[in-house]
C-alpha cells in the first residue's frame, strides 16, 4: 500500500520520477499569526478578499474559499470546570480530556484562557492533495491533473467555471470566484516545488507549525510527534488524514489536531465519492444488459404468438 502510495500516481506519465510530497501541520505550536496566509496570499497573488468579523470568534478567515487557499482557525473551546490535580494532568468532568500536562503527566500550568472556562485551538487548514482526489475525476477540462510530486493542481486559465469540482471535494476545499466563475484552491506552490523550494507557507511559519517534505518523511514525522504529545498529557490527540485506508486513500496534508475533526471543522469520514462510479457503471450495464434481454424476449415472444 505504501509503495503504491508514494510512487503512484506520482510518477505515472512523468519521464523524470519525483518523490511524493506532503505537508503536516503540527496544530501544537501554532500560534494563529497568519503568516502562512499572508505568504500564500503573496506568492500566489490570490485577492485579499474580505474579512468575516462575525462577532463570535477572532476568526476572520472562517475557512478555505478562492481567496484564501490557507485558512487559520481560532477555535474558542468553552470547557467544564477544570479539575487541576489529575494524576495524568487535566481533567474534563473527570474524563481524559488533557488540557496541558507535563512529561511526567503532572499540571504543568495553566493559562489565563483556562482559568476563564475556555482554550484556544488554533490550527492551519488547506487542501488535502488526496491521493484518490474526486474534483479531478470529475473535471471535464482537465484543468485539475496531478502532478509529478502526486499534488493536485488546479490550472485557472483552463477551467471553464463548469463548477463539477466544488461539489466534488469532501472537504469543501475548492471554491468559484463571483467575478470570473473561475474555481481556485491551493497548488502547494507548484512552481515553487519545480524549482526545489518549499511552499511559501511552510517557508514562512514562525515555528515550523507547518512542516513540509516527502512523504514518507512526513509521516515518520507526524508519527514521532503524536507520541512526544500523547506522552505529554495531551490523550485526546490523533493525527488527521494520515490513514491511508481513509475514504480518499490518504492525504497529501495531515494534521496533528487535540481535539476532535468536527471541533475544527473538518469531517471525520471523508469520502471522494467517484470512488465508487466503476461499481455504479458497472451496475448499471448489468441492468441495461438485463433490460435488453427481457425485451428482446417480451419481442419473440410477441411474434411467436
Amino acid at each position: 500500500m505504501t509503495d503504491r502510495l508514494t510512487t503512484s500516481p506520482a510518477t505515472v506519465g512523468y519521464d523524470d520520477p519525483q518523490p511524493r510530497m506532503a505537508f503536516f501541520t503540527d496544530t501544537t505550536v501554532c500560534i494563529g499569526c497568519k503568516a502562512c496566509e499572508v505568504a500564500c496570499k503573496e506568492w500566489n497573488d490570490v485577492p485579499a478578499g474580505e474579512m468575516a468579523l462575525t462577532g463570535f470568534s477572532y476568526d476572520n478567515t472562517v475557512g478555505l474559499d478562492a481567496d484564501n487557499w490557507r485558512a487559520v482557525h481560532f477555535i474558542e473551546q468553552r470547557i467544564p470546570q477544570i479539575r487541576r490535580d489529575g494524576e495524568a494532568g487535566l481533567f474534563v468532568d473527570g474524563e481524559l480530556d488533557i488540557t496541558r500536562a507535563d512529561g511526567d503527566g503532572r499540571v504543568a500550568s495553566v493559562d489565563s484562557a483556562s482559568d476563564q472556562g475556555f482554550r484556544w485551538l488554533m490550527s492551519s487548514d488547506v487542501c488535502k492533495h488526496c491521493t484518490t482526489a474526486a474534483c479531478l475525476d470529475v473535471c471535464p477540462t482537465g484543468a485539475l491533473f496531478k502532478t509529478e510530486f502526486a499534488t493536485v493542481v488546479l490550472q485557472d486559465d483552463i477551467c471553464n467555471g463548469c463548477g463539477y469540482c466544488v461539489p466534488a471535494c469532501p472537504y469543501g476545499v475548492v471554491d468559484r470566484r463571483s467575478d470570473d466563475g473561475g474555481a481556485y484552491k491551493c497548488t502547494m506552490c507548484y512552481d515553487r516545488l519545480k524549482g526545489g523550494m518549499e511552499p511559501a507557507c511552510a517557508q514562512s511559519c514562525p515555528t515550523d507549525s507547518i512542516l513540509f517534505g516527502t512523504y514518507e518523511d512526513m509521516r515518520a514525522a507526524a508519527a514521532e510527534r503524536l507520541d512526544e504529545v500523547v506522552e505529554a498529557g495531551y490523550v485526546g490527540a490523533q493525527l488527521y488524514g494520515a490513514d491511508e485506508a481513509n475514504g480518499v486513500d490518504g492525504c497529501g496534508a495531515f494534521f496533528l489536531l487535540l481535539d476532535d475533526p468536527e471541533v475544527y471543522g473538518l469531517p471525520p469520514d471523508p469520502i471522494a465519492a467517484t470512488k465508487f462510479l466503476p461499481g455504479v457503471w458497472r451496475a448499471v450495464g448489468a441492468a441495461a444488459l438485463g433490460m435488453g434481454a427481457v425485451i428482446v424476449g417480451a419481442v419473440v415472444a410477441g411474434r411467436r404468438a
